[in-house]
Order: C-alpha cells, then structure tokens, then sequence
C-alpha cells in the first residue's frame, strides 16, 4: 500500500497575517491564531522548536 500525501484535493490553504512574537517580522501562517499562544515566523520557529535526534 503506498501512502500518498495528495490523494485529497482541499484547495489552496487560507494564510493569515501575523506578527512574529520574537522577532516582529510580519509573516502568514496557515491557521488563524486565537490570541493565545505566541506565533512565529518560520526562521524563530525553526530555532525555538526542540532538535530531534533519530
């Protein structure tokens, strides 16, 4: 069985303006924020995420 990741057509995604919460570059993210957690650009996000070793 193979695993296809486009099987499914949803359409192009909705993007959202943001804020960077570190470093204040306007940015879009796929997902509309609630206000409560902290959102970041994609470049402070890939620093503040934790390393994963495999």
């Amino acid at each position: 069985m193979s695993s296809r990741r486009s099987s499914y057509n949803r359409g192009p995604r909705e993007m959202h303006k943001v804020t960077c919460a570190d470093c204040g570059q306007e940015t879009e993210v796929p997902f509309k924020p609630d206000g409560t957690r902290p959102v970041y650009c994609r470049d402070c996000y890939s620093k503040r995420k934790p390393r994963r070793d495999y």
